[in-house]
């Protein structure tokens, strides 16, 4: 174990109730791309507005077909090292509560409990009209029956899902309504300028003030729906320690930093606080 990690190590040895915030970078090692690089800039265009999204037939069009193409990346993903351990600090009572930037889902399918997805999942389809909710797979079939020519395209995943189709037609593209009432479809996510629903936001601060310090794991923090979690830490005097490539939005306020691969990383704080 070398100094960066044995000092995260003592971090949790000495505050044993976690508050955990994950983003993209524990998911890389599943093969789901992330957005943004080590200084923490957009490696490509920005995501999709709800503003857009909800407004624009075109934009849908376009959306649907991405997602179409990069959905079974999306569907491939399996926990990796970082989800695993994370699961393994909550079952030792280390975790309580691990909220995830991320959608994929993959922190519950590792067996981690004590979550709350602050965006959303990926994985879940809701009508905008009616609320009614179901699986982005049953979708994924109804966009292959009634769009043939897309569901043969390969192109580069992109993340949540997404894949990187440029100079293409998308006003032919066939996308389904709710089979219930006809209403618009849309990712059971928060896209950017959309407000995470209040109920999760206050879960989480309740989550953080019952915490010891906060463990933020593969996240750069530019987003402020989960930086705030961070700044509201340090206003409670609760210290944050970050595990992260690259630079993060909260780096002047970490009492804690290792750039080290998260995976990696998390393995060995789980075998060493386990041990």
């Amino acid at each position: 174990m070398d100094a960066a990690t044995s000092a995260l190590a003592d971090f949790a040895t000495r505050h044993r109730r976690l508050f955990v915030l994950t983003g993209a970078g524990c998911s890389t090692e599943s093969g789901i791309p992330d957005y943004r690089d080590a200084n923490g800039d957009w490696k490509r265009p920005s995501p999709v507005t709800f503003q857009a999204f909800t407004g624009e037939d075109a934009t849908r069009r376009r959306y649907w077909a991405r997602s179409l193409v990069g959905w079974p990346t999306m569907a491939r993903a399996r926990p990796g090292a970082a989800h695993r351990a994370l699961a393994k600090l909550e079952a030792a009572g280390r975790v309580g509560l691990l909220l995830t930037q991320n959608v994929d889902g993959l922190h519950e399918a590792a067996g981690s409990r004590r979550t709350i997805d602050l965006h959303g999942r990926i994985d879940t389809v809701r009508c905008m009209a009616c609320d009614t909710r179901s699986t982005r797979a049953e979708l994924q079939q109804a966009l292959r029956e009634r769009n043939p020519p897309w569901a043969v395209l390969e192109a580069r995943a992109a993340p949540d899902g997404d894949a990187d189709l440029d100079g293409l037609d998308f006003s032919s593209f066939d996308v389904p309504a709710c089979t219930h009432c006809g209403g618009m479809l849309k990712p059971d996510v928060v896209f950017f300028g959309e407000s995470v629903p209040r109920e999760r936001v206050s879960a989480a601060f309740a989550a953080l003030a019952e915490a010891d310090a906060v463990l933020v794991a593969g996240s750069s923090l530019m987003v402020y729906s989960g930086f705030r979690f961070v700044q509201a830490a340090v206003a409670a005097g609760k210290p944050v320690a970050a595990v992260n490539l690259g630079r993060t939005r909260a780096d002047e306020l970490l009492a804690l930093k290792v750039e080290r691969p998260v995976g990696e990383t998390l393995e060995t704080l789980a075998e060493a606080l386990n041990s």
